[in-house]
């Protein structure tokens, strides 16, 4: 099972059954600039003003899970259920983040970057999931928020990246219900009204794409249930909805000014060969296979593809629910790893083939991790043209790797470094297109608690010893400390 699943990945069934005038050059890119002029193979510049940021999630970091008052979530029972993480692991002490965030907050100031991107646990807030808060709930964020800005570092906050209270799955049978819709709305409107003096863009929902099927429908992750599509589906809109009246509660409780967007793994389609056809071809898998969740949120209804596939299995609905649920974002969060499909133009319908991928795919330390970085390059440009998106931010890239320390007591992960300068070279292709990406947040800060993998897998950028809960820099630190500093690839 591990072999097949992962955190990123969503398979096949997944997508189908969610059926002017020049501003100044900074110093950094007047450098990348001179540089590009000394190799005119080098990438150039990213844009002024663009973000780069590392990001992280409250379970898979903070430990202390019985603390100040918090409530259980579904991954602390799922964590605890034998035979569900590969290495029997739990996030109950993690990487002690709840209680070393300072030291953490260090370790992104080191880097250069200037934001970052945290979750929040909504059982620290709501330890029933709805009801009377947690008097301690927000304090901790509230830490954390004042010591990032202390460190000159942007905070991007996302309500939902997984945690959900147990006591609603209990109660309700979580996001099966459309009471998790609403108390999710309670709890963004609770939550902004009393951070977004400081924090001015909050992602509603991380990765409906890995949390519903996997956790809804294949039982591999939290809460570990196998729903028939019909009601799997209707999970799904019940997600769609609670971003909805998430971002509605943001705007009437929120600070004017607060951005507010969605995050959301896309099924990333890339034309197998960058023909007219086959990119048009990409254009429709993408609208297609995004439809069960990004599209119902970006246009507003769920496209004829997606209900005449469904048929019978399509969510229950109202126009009312379409409304909240396309409430205007300000921007949108992609998490891009991988190529999921390579599209292939037909003249039949649905009119793009999906490839199989050969044995052979080059893949990272995570199988399903495979290399395509035109991915990063695809994924924004296509969405962007299907949608109008004015706003987009790479809400997470990264990949493991073997990471093992050397005899000098140093990580030399050359084969994370090859990932990132190939996927960021074409993040920066689309950039000097025009493709409207603002930002970057790398995945991830440091190793963590990698769900169903345990603490197996590690993406960070810093090593961390978790008997000791040391951390060490990666040379893949050294690597994006230099592309920050120039707002550049270095060749």
């Amino acid at each position: 099972m591990f072999g097949r699943f992962s955190r990123r990945h969503f398979a096949k069934l997944a997508g189908i059954s969610a059926l002017g005038m020049a501003a100044p050059a900074t110093a950094a890119e007047s450098n990348a600039t001179q540089a590009a002029a000394a190799d005119p193979h080098a990438p150039g510049p990213f844009p002024a003003g663009f973000v780069w940021g590392t990001a992280t999630s409250s379970y898979q970091i903070e430990g202390a899970v019985n603390e100040d008052g918090r409530g259980r979530s579904i991954w602390d029972t799922f964590s605890h259920t034998p035979g569900k993480i590969e290495d029997s692991s739990n996030g109950d002490r993690a990487n002690e983040h709840y209680h070393r965030y300072k030291e953490d907050v260090a370790l992104i100031r080191d880097l250069g970057a200037k934001a970052y991107r945290f979750s929040i646990a909504w059982p620290r807030v709501f330890p029933e999931g709805t009801g009377a808060p947690n008097p301690k709930g927000l304090d901790f964020y509230n830490r954390l928020i004042d010591e990032l800005l202390a460190n000159g570092i942007e905070p991007y906050a996302t309500l939902y990246h997984w945690d959900l209270p147990q006591a609603l799955e209990d109660r309700v049978g979580g996001w099966q219900s459309s009471e998790t819709s609403k108390a999710f709305g309670d709890y963004a409107a609770y939550v902004s009204e009393r951070i977004t003096d400081r924090v001015k863009n909050i992602f509603t929902v991380n990765e409906a794409g890995r949390f519903v099927n996997f956790g809804y429908g294949w039982g591999i992750d939290a809460p570990g249930l196998k729903l028939p599509t019909a009601q799997l589906n209707q999970v799904r809109h019940h997600v769609a909805l609670g971003h909805g009246l998430a971002v509605q509660a943001i705007r009437a409780k929120g600070r004017a000014g607060t951005k507010v967007g969605v995050a959301e793994n896309i099924a990333a389609c890339v034309p197998a060969i960058a023909t007219p056809d086959n990119i048009r071809a990409a254009e429709i898998a993408t609208r297609e296979l995004n439809a069960g969740f990004l599209g119902v949120i970006l246009e507003g209804k769920y496209t004829e593809g997606f209900l005449e596939y469904a048929g019978a299995n399509a969510p229950k609905f109202t126009s009312e629910e379409l409304k909240i649920i396309a409430s205007p974002t300000d921007f949108v969060g992609l998490n891009i790893y991988a190529p999921q499909f390579y599209i292939t133009a037909s003249d039949r319908k649905p009119h793009f083939n999906v490839l199989p991928f050969p044995a052979s795919f080059p893949h990272m330390n995570s199988e399903w991790l495979r290399i395509g970085p035109e991915t990063i390059y695809w994924a924004p440009r296509l969405a962007a043209k299907i949608w109008n998106i004015e706003n987009i931010f790479i809400s997470e890239n990264g990949t493991s790797s073997e990471d093992k320390l050397t005899a000098d007591g140093k990580v030399y992960d050359l084969d994370r470094i090859m990932y990132l300068r190939n996927y960021l070279a074409q993040l920066q292709r689309a950039t000097a297109e025009g493709v409207p990406v603002r930002g970057y947040f790398l995945w991830s800060l440091m190793d963590n608690f990698e769900w169903i993998f345990g603490y197996g897998k590690r993406f960070g950028l810093y090593r961390v010893d978790f008997e000791t809960q040391a951390r060490v820099p990666k040379l893949s630190a050294e690597f994006y400390r230099d592309v920050l500093a120039k707002n550049a690839i270095g060749v």
